[in-house]
């Protein structure tokens, strides 16, 4: 934690809230004085007081530690470059439009990298008048099993969570030209093209 850099954050935090050094104080049950000194870089708030400050300030601790944070670029549009993060611990998914940072029981999550899928992982996939039937011959068990199916098109993303000992059998309708996504444990994130 570079104190300096912190105690600027802090500084324009509580100027964004509209906060005085007091009023910043009594929320946190320290003296004002404790919040001068962070502000002029004379030292750090107690790591104690990290996660009252971040639900103060409606921030993170880690950008409270590393004094900011950086801005994403915009992204423009192709949905197609969506991030899949899941969470090891509870099976939670999160998706994100461009880079995040994403944590889920406690543990930093990076987003999962997608590879094609051989022929022998790839959906089946068939047209039933106007919708497309998605089936998979892989095993849905307790401790090997798809936990979720997405279509991604250039501006949408549909996602189908799916059970250890559910059949994978989604129906959707047939969209343009797009990807489709899914994810276990044991294969990882693959995708698949798929068109009308």
């Amino acid at each position: 934690m570079d104190q300096v850099k912190t105690g600027a954050l802090i500084k324009k935090l509580r100027g964004e809230k509209g906060l005085t050094q007091k009023q910043l104080a009594d929320m946190l049950h320290v003296s004002d004085k404790a919040v001068s000194k962070w502000e002029c870089g004379g030292g750090c708030p107690d790591i104690s007081l990290l996660t009252a400050l971040a639900e103060v300030f409606g921030t993170d601790i880690q950008v409270l530690l590393d004094g900011g944070a950086e801005k994403n670029t915009k992204e423009n549009g192709d949905m197609k470059k969506i991030r899949f993060y899941v969470c090891k611990d509870c099976g939670n998914i999160i998706t994100a439009a461009s880079d995040a940072a994403v944590t889920c029981c406690g543990n930093k999550l990076t987003a999962l990298l997608p590879k094609a899928a051989d022929e022998a992982d790839m959906l089946k996939v068939r047209d039933i008048g106007g919708e497309w039937h998605i089936t998979a011959d892989h095993e849905m068990t307790k401790d090997n099993y798809i936990s979720f199916v997405a279509y991604v098109g250039d501006s949408c993303v549909m996602m189908f969570r799916q059970y250890p000992e559910w059949e994978v059998n989604i129906e959707l309708p047939m969209l343009r030209a797009g990807r489709l996504v899914w994810y276990c444990d044991d294969c990882g994130l693959q995708y698949q093209e798929i068109s009308p």
